[in-house]
């Protein structure tokens, strides 16, 4: 496989248990950090002139958008992906949102209505850093809804993704990143040990390391219930961080190309306006 196949290999395939991932696996890519890290530097620059083409024609009246959705465990490295890999590309043209516990007012709509307002706009490659579907995962692993209120929810979560892509032209980029319990625990260890780290440490995190087998079994299902033709889901191995930013990069791409975006055209005549500027 070469690098352009790092998507495909991701893309969500029946059968798949989430209890088999190989954690350090890099599918779609055979070569060294080194290797990753050049070709990183190749991708990028092909994503941010993507982006800047999708920009531009939010900017003359195209309405179509591309959604990156992050959801992983605490520590499976979702910041570095909004770091590094958005972080390369024009700032105007990214809009990035995070849900945590909603507030009294967002309990009292329906679950999506504060995940819909966030969507992006016209032109904008948006990024939830993670999203809708924590009401069905931390919900069912920590038994904070109804059984009967969370199946609800996988259907609800279906319908609303589908008018995302079909009705509205949203492009999703849904992305399960997994690290190994292992090495969940060295990156908990890590902002222990680095006072420039505690910033990043809550002691909750441990508490929700509890909850693993719970947790294994909620993205199981997420994976099984949602994943769609219209918006299927990328199964990650995060526990290389320069895989993770290269695959998140790709997917990117592919997700960019797949709008066959062309240059706006001007609504003047360049000669004619050239010609102005060289007489002033």
């Amino acid at each position: 496989m070469g690098i352009s196949e790092i998507g495909t290999a991701l893309k969500m395939r029946p059968g798949l248990k989430v209890g088999e991932i190989d954690f350090r696996a890099t599918p779609g890519f055979y070569g060294s950090k080194n290797d990753g890290r050049a070709v990183q530097d190749e991708r990028t620059a092909v994503l941010s002139d993507l982006q800047e083409m999708l920009y531009a024609n939010g900017r003359t009246g195209d309405t179509r958008s591309v959604l990156l959705i992050l959801q992983g465990m605490d520590t499976a490295g979702k910041g570095g992906i909004v770091r590094h890999v958005i972080g390369s590309v024009d700032p105007q043209g990214v809009d990035i949102a995070s849900f945590g516990v909603p507030t009294e007012e967002e309990k009292s709509h329906h679950f999506l209505w504060r995940i819909d307002r966030k969507l992006p706009r016209p032109g904008r490659i948006g990024v939830f850093d993670r999203s809708h579907y924590e009401d069905v995962l931390i919900g069912r692993a920590r038994e904070l809804a109804p059984p009967d209120v969370i199946e609800a929810r996988y259907a609800e979560i279906n319908e609303w993704e589908r008018e995302l892509v079909e009705e509205r032209g949203i492009t999703l980029v849904k992305v399960a990143m997994f690290v190994s319990r292992d090495e969940q625990r060295d990156r908990l260890l890590e902002r222990l040990d680095r006072p420039d780290k505690y910033w990043k440490f809550n002691p909750g995190d441990i508490d929700e390391r509890k909850l693993w087998p719970e947790y294994a079994t909620a993205y199981q299902i997420v994976l099984d219930r949602t994943s769609t033709d219209y918006a299927p889901w990328n199964v990650l191995q995060a526990d290389r961080k320069w895989y993770a930013r290269l695959a998140v990069t790709d997917l990117l791409i592919d997700a960019l190309e797949s709008l066959d975006l062309s240059w706006p055209k001007p609504d003047f005549d360049p000669a004619v306006e050239r010609r102005r500027l060289l007489e002033s």
